[in-house]
C-alpha cells in the first residue's frame, strides 16, 4: 500500500513545478497578461487505459486552488483516439506552467496502466494476482505503483521500510537462508512486530529450508526464475504453508504457465521499466 499517498503527491508536485518554472515561465510571463483566464482540454491520441486524471485535478489546484476541473473520463477507463479526458478552467500562467507536468505524468501512468491491463487480462480465469517490483524510476515511484494499481495490479512493498525481503545478497551475506530467517524473526519481534517477512529461494533445497525453519515467521516465498513447471512442485511441496511468488523473466508468452501452477502472485518489473508513455496532448479551447 502507498502510504500517506496525498502528502507524498504534493512534495512531488511541488517538487516537479519548482525543477520545471525555475525563475519563471518566460515564455508565458513575456506575452501573456497576469489577470488572463483561460480553458484547455486534455485530448487523446492514442487508445490504452486511462491513468493521472485524478493527479491532473491537484496539479491544478495545487498552483490555483480555484481552478475549474471537468472530468469526461475517469482513472482506469478505455479511451480511444478522440476523446476528452477533462477540461480546465484556471489563469492562463497556471495552465501553461502545469502543462507539460500533467502531460508527462499522464501519459506515462497511461502507457503502465495499459500494459497492466494487458497481462491482468492474461490472469482471467486463474487465481494467481500480479505483483508489481521496486524496478521503479526514482522519485516517481509513487504514480507508477499507482498506475500499476489502476491498470489493476496489486502494489508489493513501497520501498525497503515495509517489508522485509530476504534476498540472494541478504541471504548470502548473512551466511544462508536459516541465519537470515532467524535473525529476521528476532529483529521483527523486537522492533517491528507488523513487519511480514519475504524469502527469495533458488531451488527447491532452499524452498525446504524455509519450510523447516520459517514455520510461524516466513509470510511469503519467492521463487526467483523457476520454470512452470519447478514453481509446480515447490507451491505443491510448500502446501499452503506459506504464501508463494514467482519472479523473474516473467511475461506475456510465459505469465499464464505460471498463473497454471497455483502459485498466489506473480511479479513483473516489466510492468513498469518497460511501459511505452502514450499520446496525449492539453490545448486551449479558443473563446
Amino acid at each position: 500500500m502507498i502510504p500517506d499517498f496525498d502528502n507524498q503527491l504534493q512534495l512531488l508536485i511541488d517538487a516537479a513545478l519548482k525543477e520545471d518554472v525555475g525563475d519563471g515561465d518566460h515564455s508565458t510571463l513575456c506575452c501573456i497578461p497576469a489577470n488572463a483566464k483561460g480553458k484547455a482540454v486534455l485530448k487523446i491520441k492514442e487508445g490504452g487505459v486511462l491513468a493521472g486524471v485524478d493527479v491532473a485535478e491537484k496539479i491544478f489546484r495545487y498552483q490555483y486552488p480555484k481552478s475549474v476541473f471537468t472530468r469526461y473520463k475517469s482513472d482506469g477507463d478505455a479511451m480511444t483516439v478522440g476523446e476528452k479526458a477533462f477540461e480546465v478552467e484556471a489563469p492562463v500562467h497556471t495552465i501553461l506552467q502545469c502543462e507539460r507536468l500533467v502531460l508527462n505524468i499522464m501519459q506515462r501512468m497511461s502507457g503502465i496502466a495499459t500494459l497492466t491491463r494487458s497481462y491482468t487480462e492474461l490472469l482471467e480465469g486463474f487465481r494467481t494476482k500480479l505483483l508489481d517490483t521496486r524496478k521503479t524510476t526514482p522519485n516517481f515511484r509513487l504514480l507508477e505503483k499507482e498506475a500499476v494499481r489502476i491498470g489493476g495490479g496489486v502494489n508489493h512493498r513501497f520501498g525497503l521500510f515495509d517489508m522485509i525481503m530476504l534476498k540472494d545478497n541478504h541471504i548470502d551475506y548473512a551466511g544462508g537462508i536459516e541465519a537470515a530467517v532467524e535473525r529476521a524473526a528476532n529483529y521483527v519481534q523486537r522492533y517491528r512486530p507488523d513487519l511480514k517477512i519475504e524469502v527469495e529461494t533458488r531451488s527447491l533445497d532452499d524452498v525446504r529450508t524455509v519450510l523447516r525453519v520459517g514455520q510461524g515467521k516466513v509470510l511469503r516465498v519467492m521463487l526467483d526464475n523457476f520454470a512452470p513447471e519447478l514453481v509446480k512442485e515447490a507451491v505443491d511441496l510448500i502446501g499452503g504453508a506459506f504464501e508463494t511468488e514467482a519472479s523473474g523473466g516473467i511475461n506475456k508468452e510465459t505469465i499464464r504457465a505460471y498463473a497454471a501452477t497455483g502459485v498466489d502472485y506473480v511479479s513483473v518489473g516489466g510492468l513498469i521499466h518497460q511501459a511505452r508513455s502514450l499520446d496525449l496532448s492539453l490545448k486551449a479551447v479558443a473563446k
